[in-house]
């Protein structure tokens, strides 16, 4: 199997690279074992969910940097909070200016058992074409849930948590995204979202990753913390546990438990190729049945050189600009074909591409092609 690189009309220097560059395809990852993992990092308690909230606010105190008259809805928001504050102005929103105003969307999550009073993060975002929102003011803002509600408010001093846009006359600097920035700490719960949690003399555990052998492990690892047959798998991604009784004191004192239960959480076969940065990761359950691999490589190199036409004297010609390109192919060097053998582990798979000395984007296009072949007994993912 033959790999053309044809890289286009720039000049091209083609160079080997060893495969190790490219991580080693995550070598720990096919000769380390497993290890254990707590429930609590791989589910969780279904109905103890997060909620997003979002809203529609007003940015003030900004140095100029704020909206200019291009965004309408930004005047018309000032004039709408001056008249619900009392004051009327009879003007043309078109004709305001509010440079040190921005409109903004707020979004943030509301914490499962979050209670009023309590306090959350926030990100604002500028929805006109504000410059900067550095050294501004959040004016309160309710934050809605999908449900219409108001759960929370935010309020407060914004931090670009280290960026900034400074700008002067033929020049500018701009660091991060100064045109969003963060709310710490500076929304208020309002309304809690309630939680029956075990009201009805069962919990759920959801898993993040739905998994049918996962699932039965962590049965097992559940009955085994309780010391009772008291959960089974409902299906891949869900796992179902008995309570004694339909008590709260007791779902909380339960999860407590199985939160700390160890789990060999199991995961398929995946191959995952990323193209654009010449990434490779090799899960360790991937299987390689028996396969030879040729490779080889054609390096072609376009070179331009721009020479001048020059008139003769006194005659009527320009001067132009000639360009002259040359055109050469050289074949690498011949490289035998490389067998690799089936095996539990692909440990022979990395020698053997580092044996026919394949660059990161050599290895993608050979590992689609064994892929093709059947060879590989993995899922290929490519990002």
């Amino acid at each position: 199997m033959a790999l053309l690189n044809l890289p286009g009309v720039r000049p091209v220097l083609a160079r080997r690279a060893p495969i190790t560059t490219v991580a080693i395809i995550f070598i720990l990852c096919l000769a380390s074992v497993a290890s254990a993992v707590r429930v609590k990092d791989i589910a969780s308690i279904e109905g103890a969910r997060s909620n997003q909230l979002s809203g529609y606010g007003l940015v003030a105190g900004l140095n100029g940097s704020g909206d200019t008259q291009q965004a309408l809805f930004t005047p018309q928001t000032v004039l709408n909070l001056l008249k619900r504050r009392g004051l009327t102005i009879d003007v043309n929103p078109r004709t305001l200016q509010v440079r040190n105003s921005a409109a903004v969307m707020v979004t943030a999550t509301l914490p499962p058992f979050a209670r009023q009073g309590g306090r959350i993060e926030a990100q604002v975002s500028s929805l006109g074409d504000a410059k900067s929102l550095q050294g501004g003011t959040l004016l309160p803002t309710p934050l809605f849930a999908p449900d219409g509600q108001v759960y929370a408010v935010g309020q407060g001093a914004l931090s670009l948590g280290g960026g900034y846009a400074v700008r002067a006359i033929g020049a500018s600097a701009v660091k991060n995204f100064p045109t969003v920035a963060l709310l710490t700490e500076g929304a208020i719960v309002e309304r809690e979202v309630p939680v029956d949690l075990g009201a009805s003399g069962e919990l759920k555990v959801a898993l993040y990753q739905p998994d049918f052998t996962t699932a039965e492990r962590v049965s097992r690892a559940v009955n085994a913390k309780l010391g009772r047959g008291a959960s089974r798998p409902l299906d891949a991604g869900t796992v179902l546990i008995e309570l004694r009784s339909a008590s709260a004191q007791e779902a909380v004192d339960t999860v407590t438990l199985i939160e700390q239960a160890e789990v060999t959480p199991d995961t398929p076969a995946r191959v995952v190729l990323n193209e654009r940065t010449g990434t490779v990761i090799i899960g360790q359950n991937v299987r390689l049945l028996p396969v030879a691999i040729a490779h080889g490589s054609l390096q072609v190199t376009v070179k331009t050189d721009f020479g001048v036409s020059q008139p003769a004297p006194f005659s009527n010609g320009e001067t132009v600009v000639v360009p002259d390109s040359t055109i050469g192919v050289e074949e690498g060097k011949p490289q035998g074909i490389i067998t690799l053998r089936g095996g539990p582990n692909l440990g022979d798979l990395v020698s053997g591409l580092n044996a026919l000395g394949v660059t990161p984007q050599d290895l993608i296009a050979i590992l689609q092609a064994v892929k093709a072949a059947g060879a590989l007994q993995a899922d290929l993912e490519i990002m």
